[in-house]
């Protein structure tokens, strides 16, 4: 490999001897020269951010569908306060920011529009052709959707970037994926990290869900106050600035959750990596379980906030009436392109052919499920129109 500059070279000198960095990779799929002034992993990086996927997530939902308010967190927002949550931890524990930041800036790639409401819809849809499910869908965004180099399908990121991506995955599909599946049928760990995004999601989205929440009205303060995460911080906010406009005792409420999850995750993590001594990239992926966690007591104050979080928001009736809209649009949108694929646009026709005839029926509604799941909110519901509303002749 071509030597890096000395500024790449020695931020990668200061990692972790565990950490992932260039020359312990497996590298890409389809070789490429070395970038100069960047590493391996910044150049990850920056191809996911220049993609046509990654602007999509500005208008598909998180919790709310985009047009609802303009406050309101979409899948873009939530996946560059993932990036935030999680570089940071990566630096305080000497692992490769530039990998971690790649993979939470992508997590969310494959996601469809109206969030797992429509996720839902559409496994449903493809029961019968091999389900449907994001993570793998992210995966087939970056290796094969994303059409924007001369020399290769996809992004061709690096291998733990791929690797990352993929947070779970079944082990009938695992087999299908070759090398980046074998972990999930051999019992080996992903990189650290990998399993600190991923647990850098779920600080995000839970945190900030409340925050969301709060401001639609969906869920109260006094519910809130039932809750130890919240309940600890809400106290001591208030007892510290009695006459504080109640937006700015939530988010400093919120901000101090994040805060102490955040801390929690990185003692935790810490103790359990010198607990194990891995010697090596090839030592944390040969652990019995992940090195990255919550201590015991903030593993069962996020396991309490989700559960509130499931029962008074998501399910909350303004939720589920939003899901079930979603459902009858990626259903009714489904059929259509499905029993008749003149109906979809011309590029998204030439795939549909390509799959089938590959593939048979099942390509077919894999074409399919990818141009629906490629769709945002607005445009979904402007397809649904010109599919279903009379009135909408083009």
């Amino acid at each position: 490999m071509t030597s890096l500059p000395v500024t790449v070279a020695t931020s990668q000198s200061l990692l972790a001897p565990y950490a992932v960095r260039d020359s312990n990779s497996r590298s890409r799929a389809h070789r490429e020269p070395a970038p100069t002034y960047r590493s391996e992993f910044q150049r990850d990086r920056d191809r996911i951010i220049h993609s046509g996927a990654f602007r999509r997530l500005e208008y598909k939902t998180q919790v709310f569908v985009n047009h609802e308010g303009d406050l309101f967190r979409t899948r873009l927002t939530h996946s560059i306060e993932v990036a935030q949550i999680a570089r940071a931890i990566a630096r305080t524990l000497a692992l490769n920011e530039d990998l971690t930041e790649a993979i939470a800036l992508a997590h969310d790639l494959g996601h469809t529009p109206f969030g797992h409401a429509g996720q839902d819809a559409l496994n449903a849809c493809m029961k019968d052709h091999g389900g449907f499910e994001h993570n793998l869908q992210s995966l087939r965004v970056v290796d094969e959707l994303e059409e924007r180099y001369a020399d290769f399908t996809g992004l061709n990121l690096m291998f733990e970037t791929r690797e990352g991506i993929l947070k779970h995955c079944a082990p009938a599909k695992a087999a299908e994926l070759g090398e980046l599946g074998r972990r999930f049928l051999d019992k080996r760990q992903p990189s650290l990290e990998a399993q600190l995004t991923n647990l850098a999601d779920e600080i995000a989205y839970n945190s900030h869900d409340v925050d969301d929440g709060l401001r639609s009205g969906l869920i109260g303060l006094e519910q809130l106050r039932e809750i130890e995460l919240f309940a600890e911080h809400h106290e001591a906010v208030a007892r510290s600035y009695p006459e504080l406009p109640a937006r700015r005792v939530i988010h400093e409420v919120v901000r101090r959750m994040i805060g102490q999850q955040v801390g929690d995750l990185v003692e935790t993590s810490i103790a359990r990596i010198r607990a194990a001594a891995p010697a090596d990239l090839e030592a944390v992926r040969a652990q019995d379980e992940a090195l990255i966690a919550y201590s015991d007591s903030m593993r069962e104050r996020n396991l309490e906030l989700k559960r509130f979080l499931r029962t008074n928001l998501y399910r909350h009736y303004r939720v589920h009436r939003m899901s079930g809209k979603a459902r009858q649009v990626i259903e009714s949108l489904f059929e259509a392109f499905f029993g008749d694929p003149r109906l979809l646009p011309d590029k998204a026709q030439q795939q549909v052919r390509l799959l089938a005839e590959t593939q048979g029926e099942a390509g077919r509604a894999r074409a399919v499920a990818d141009y629906i799941a490629g769709m945002t909110d607005r445009y979904a519901i402007t397809e649904y129109e010109r599919v279903y509303n009379p009135r909408e002749l083009t």
